[in-house]
């Protein structure tokens, strides 16, 4: 058998996101503005997507000069070309698309409206699958790109009274599965992260009013702990990377062990 000679990667090189733009929806706040600042740390420029200008300009101008924004509601499906456009003359090609943004509803499909629901899937389902389309020429055109989707633990198992977040959730396990198939041969990876039960402003508030039920979470945790947004922002700098490069179609739980966990 021949020796093995191939050269491996630095570490510096195997997680540099140097040269990539990224959008990131709901790039903002929470996981989304975590996953910008690591990002940017790892070399990349950013373009933070939300509906909230105010907010846009104070996360892009706490980052830094790498970082710049653009106004969008993702349920907003006939914005998207104005956006791509927008992007593009501002910023260039964006290389990697983290579909991230989205809202939560706490109702049983008893209390859920019409409404509410084609809202939860417009927001996460719809949106991703047009921005994705509207994002990716770019991409195959130079045969290389990431697609990186924000799923959840409610992709996997069921939660009491979050039906229509669920669906939305479990839908992006079988967009991830097919992306993956039909865009790698294109030179695009398709890939997704699910927190766990991370803490943020809202995750703390919920369990400061119900302690019982952050002992019960804390008790299917085997690390014994809450995530934090920095730990969902590595994760996903890992699966952009050139340390990644033969991962694609995957879903990686960031969740300290809930998934295997009884």
């Amino acid at each position: 058998m021949e020796p093995h000679n191939e050269t491996f990667m630095t570490p510096a090189e195997a997680f540099s996101l140097s040269g990539e733009l990224a959008l990131i929806t709901g790039g903002a706040t929470g996981i989304g503005r975590a996953i910008a600042q690591a990002f940017v740390l790892s070399g990349a420029r950013v373009v933070l997507v939300g509906r909230r200008r105010e907010l846009l300009e104070e996360a892009a101008a706490a980052l830094g000069p790498a970082a710049g924004w653009a106004v969008h509601d993702v349920a907003d499906t006939a914005h998207v070309p104005a956006l791509v456009e927008d992007v593009r003359s501002r910023y260039g090609d964006v290389s990697i698309l983290v579909n991230n943004a989205g809202h939560h509803l706490k109702k049983s499909i008893e209390e859920t409206e019409e409404a509410e629901f084609r809202r939860m899937m417009d927001t996460h389902v719809t949106g991703a699958y047009a921005l994705t389309r509207a994002f990716i020429p770019p991409m195959i055109g130079k045969r290389r790109g990431q697609i990186l989707f924000t799923a959840s633990m409610t992709s996997f198992f069921g939660l009491s009274r979050v039906f229509a977040y669920s669906t939305a959730k479990s839908a992006y396990l079988g967009m991830v599965r097919s992306l993956a198939v039909d865009l790698s041969p294109k030179g695009i990876r398709v890939n997704a992260i699910a927190p766990g039960f991370i803490e943020t402003d809202i995750t703390r508030k919920a369990f400061e009013a119900d302690p019982a039920r952050k002992e019960r979470v804390l008790s299917r945790t085997p690390l014994g702990r809450f995530g934090t947004t920095e730990d969902v922002a590595w994760a996903a700098v890992y699966l952009c990377s050139p340390a990644a490069r033969f991962i694609n179609g995957v879903v990686l739980p960031v969740d300290g062990g809930v998934l295997i966990g009884f």
